[in-house]
């Protein structure tokens, strides 16, 4: 009909859109194919994320009290310092893979193999880093407290400092037992053991008359907040967590629960549950994508090294994982701007 075959001789256009359609090859043209539907697919994950964060403001992690480690540097607040690192090198991989891609239309093979090199070391740090993130999102580092109605209680000392569970808590002369299924019945089984009991929590709290409650709420400056009697006004600040006075923090911790250290997809020491899934899923997500452009930019970067493309007088593959590299490159902006900025 009105599609015909084209040959090495012929001038006749394939569908009629020619072997370049819009001036694209079809491999390329695939690719933004792809890179079109993945985006509708983060816009509609980072949605999500969005609509659950402003239904539960008043308890959403600040990401300034969460994200604060630095590698080797163990005992030091750094706020953000290793997140705005890790995106500097997602960022900096970007420009190397345009250099590689601008060597490759110069059909220089070298320069190639270089930048594509530098590539993949930034991708693997930045996944690296990405891991060591989850580690210590999933450790955790103060501890807190789950009370019988879900509530969360963090712990200060008198000047608004957090304090860790292991500075304060005692040990008492308890024998506890992770419940398993061959100890019980077979649909009774738990998670691993807290380090610390409620009781030895409690009784450090009682032995510590300096320290105070923090509650998960963020304190609001409106008439109500300013009024209550169980908040402790001078230690409390505008946007950041409710701290409770002495009477009030030995009330809502006589209802404790259970120990919570660090975050799983069931409880998050640093406040709202969902807060932890969709950092898991969301950036999770992320590092698998990552990680696929590395093991590619691998398999291209031998292929360069092996004089596959210089045979070819064609590096369009290298064009192909860069629109890749960019687009992940890209993604991690609305992902750093969404979680750790906003």
């Amino acid at each position: 009909m009105g599609a015909t075959v084209t040959t090495a001789n012929s001038e006749e256009k394939t569908w009629g859109g020619g072997n370049e359609p819009m001036g694209a090859s079809y491999g390329k043209l695939m690719m933004w194919f792809f890179i079109v539907s993945d985006a509708l697919t983060f816009s509609g994950f980072l949605a999500a994320y969005g609509f659950s964060r402003f239904k539960f403001i008043e308890t959403w992690p600040l990401a300034d009290e969460v994200f604060t480690h630095f590698p080797f540097m163990h005992g030091v607040s750094a706020p953000m310092y290793y997140v705005a690192l890790m995106t500097f090198i997602l960022i900096f991989s970007s420009v190397t893979m345009v250099l590689a891609v601008d060597a490759g239309h110069h059909l220089n093979k070298s320069k190639v193999a270089f930048y594509m090199f530098l590539t993949i070391i930034g991708g693997l740090i930045f996944v690296g880093s990405q891991a060591w993130e989850w580690k210590n999102f999933i450790h955790g580092e103060y501890g807190a407290i789950e009370t019988k109605g879900g509530s969360l209680l963090q712990f200060v000392d008198n000047t608004g400092k957090r304090v860790k569970l292991e500075d304060f808590a005692v040990t008492l002369p308890e024998e506890r037992e992770q419940l398993e299924r061959n100890k019980g019945k077979w649909f009774m089984e738990e998670a691993a053991l807290p380090t610390y009991s409620v009781a030895e929590v409690q009784a450090g709290f009682k032995a510590h008359p300096e320290l105070l409650v923090r509650t998960e709420v963020i304190y609001k400056d409106d008439a109500a907040s300013k009024a209550d009697p169980k908040i402790d006004h001078a230690l409390t600040k505008v946007k950041h967590k409710t701290i409770l006075t002495r009477a009030e923090s030995e009330a809502r911790l006589a209802n404790a629960h259970l120990v919570v250290e660090g975050a799983n997809l069931k409880r998050n020491e640093y406040g709202s549950k969902l807060f932890a899934d969709f950092f898991f899923f969301i950036t999770g997500f992320h590092g698998f994508h990552v990680f696929s452009g590395v093991i590619i930019n691998i398999i291209i970067f031998f292929n360069v090294l092996l004089g596959t493309y210089e045979k070819r007088r064609s590096y369009e593959m290298v064009e192909k994982v860069g629109l890749y590299w960019h687009f992940v490159d890209l993604v991690w902006v609305f992902v750093f701007t969404v979680f750790y900025l906003v």
